[in-house]
């Protein structure tokens, strides 16, 4: 069987898939890497949140509050260790209305019944349903957001322009970089992501995410470059979240206002969580986790929105930069968010002097090591549904948002799917050997929703014998309607004074179907599946002859 294409990833990326010490078994060296990878990351974590805080209309803290603690108790509690958390643009774009028409204080509330739902999701274990999304669906994720993480480091070479409502940072004012400072900025960008793809082949001693940041940095402030710096976007400095509670009346009018956004909000946040737990699952050999994954965001988002936060979920770009970073643990990512909340405290003077290109480098480069390049490779081999599918969720994703992206994608593959199957249904039509004058269908392929018009049309009630057999040896019913189309083809054979008899139909066909009024004949190797209908349905409800 081939290898995955996420796989393959983690190969191209020199990720060896190592097994997860525990916190007591960390060796002094690998407890380096952790630390490391966690300051990289913390970097990383600044002007994102930022950025994300400008879309959602709200104060740069307000995001900065939000990657702490989200990414603090995901990492303590999350159902996958290596995994990054934090504000994310997929939660941002929604929440962005619901700020402009009611105000931040609306945004808490929804924030807080945002991760209850997220809570319910995973008490009621429905996490591990990420499992029915099919793999096209997943290229067309991995390819679509690492375009979007591409899209969204585009607005730092942009001139920053007016300043924020609340005074504290400047929006681009739409004008592009022009000569030197481009010059500077693509240079200065060029030479990070050389300086991360060349350190690994010398030496692992420092992440070389974290190399290529220091050294840009140190070029920069040494020389007084004059390119776009971190406090461009915003200051950082601020004290300690602090416990709020959202200033909204407890009302049936207020729930009605923040159910639909809480509502949306959940499902991308699990989402976009559980497929990049998915993916770091691939990077790094580990399995399961899903509905634990769906406990920690729930926990996270109520804490968050009592503590002035505007809520997050897994960030694929932060939890790339982790991994390849050497982060195997919940060291990493614990430390990423305390290095975070030292930043807003005591060394914002300090982070506001990183060049943002040094970031826009490290980004680029997750974007390289996100798209799933081989993908354009298989297009041409794989079936052209799944082609389809990967290319659908890609511009889905990019169009709109990663969870109707992923909804679309699992539709169309689900009816596909379903069309394939619905046309496998057929017969062999023979003479009975131990029923003399009488006749056998030998049906082949499922019978289903999809495939019971295929199935009435191999029938001719007029023209068959007295007596007919259909034998369901290889076949399975598997739904409501394939037991409605049995009794339909048993009310014509009545109606025209005809015996039917059914073959090798498991023992809970028998049961709904004794009442068909045809003889239902047992046999030694009658197969065992159950039947995927409610059980509480009578016998006889799905009409026919009775």
């Amino acid at each position: 069987m081939p290898k995955s294409t996420l796989a393959s990833f983690a190969e191209r990326i020199a990720l060896p898939r190592l097994s997860r010490p525990g916190l007591g078994q960390l060796s002094f060296s690998q407890l380096r890497v952790e630390v490391l990878s966690g300051l990289t990351v913390a970097l990383a974590l600044v002007p994102e949140a930022v950025a994300f805080a400008f879309v959602a209309g709200v104060h740069p803290l307000v995001g900065l509050y939000a990657a702490f603690l989200v990414g603090l108790i995901t990492a303590l509690l999350g159902g996958r260790p290596g995994m990054i958390s934090g504000a994310t643009g997929a939660l941002a774009v929604v929440m962005v209305a619901l700020v402009a028409d009611h105000g931040v204080e609306y945004l808490f509330a929804t924030v807080v019944l945002m991760g209850i739902l997220q809570l319910l999701a995973g008490a009621f274990r429905l996490g591990k349903f990420i499992r029915l999304v099919p793999h096209p669906v997943m290229l067309g994720f991995v390819n679509g957001l690492a375009i979007v993480i591409f899209l969204a480091q585009l607005g730092q070479f942009q001139v920053p322009g007016t300043a924020t409502p609340d005074g504290h940072g400047f929006l681009p004012n739409g004008d592009w970089l022009t000569g030197l400072p481009l010059a500077l900025m693509l240079s200065l960008t060029a030479l990070t992501m050389g300086i991360i793809y060349v350190l690994p082949k010398f030496t692992r001693v420092i992440p070389a995410p974290l190399a290529g940041i220091l050294v840009i940095a140190a070029i920069v402030i040494g020389f007084g470059l004059d390119v776009p710096r971190v406090g461009d976007l915003a200051s950082i400095e601020g004290g300690l979240p602090a416990f709020h509670l959202p200033a909204v009346p407890l009302s049936f009018e207020t729930l009605e206002i923040i159910f639909p956004y809480a509502l949306i909000l959940a499902a991308i946040g699990l989402i976009e969580s559980l497929l990049t737990l998915n993916l770091v699952g691939e990077m790094t050999g580990q399995r399961g986790g899903a509905s634990k994954e769906c406990l920690a965001q729930g926990t996270a988002n109520i804490v968050t929105g009592f503590f002035g936060g505007m809520g997050g979920c897994a960030m694929i770009g932060q939890s790339m930069i982790n991994v390849k970073s050497g982060g195997r643990t919940r060291v990493s990512g614990t430390l990423a968010a305390l290095f975070l909340l030292a930043f807003i405290l005591v060394g914002s003077s300090l982070i506001e002097q990183i060049p943002l290109a040094a970031l826009v480098g490290v980004m680029f480069m997750v974007v390289i090591g996100t798209f799933a390049w081989n993908s354009l490779r298989i297009m041409r081999k794989i079936p052209l549904m799944d082609a389809f599918v990967i290319v659908l969720v890609t511009a889905v994703t990019v169009q709109f948002d990663l969870a109707i992206a992923v909804v679309v994608g699992v539709i169309v593959s689900a009816l596909a799917y379903a069309w394939n199957n619905a046309r496998r249904i057929h017969c062999i039509k023979r003479d009975s050997v131990r029923t003399p004058g009488a006749i056998v269908y030998e049906i082949e392929g499922p019978l289903f929703f999809g495939s019971t018009d295929g199935f009435a049309e191999i029938f001719s009630p007029e023209n068959d014998p007295d007596v007919v057999i259909v034998d369901f040896m290889r076949s399975r019913v598997v739904d409501q309607s394939a037991l409605q189309a049995i009794e339909d083809l048993a009310a014509k054979y009545a109606a025209l004074g005809k015996t039917l008899q059914l073959r090798h139909l498991s023992r809970d066909c028998h049961a709904l179907l004794s009442r068909a009024g045809q003889l239902m004949v047992d046999s030694d190797d009658d197969p065992d599946y159950a039947l995927a209908v409610d059980y509480s349905v009578r016998p006889g409800q799905f009409g026919g002859a009775h």
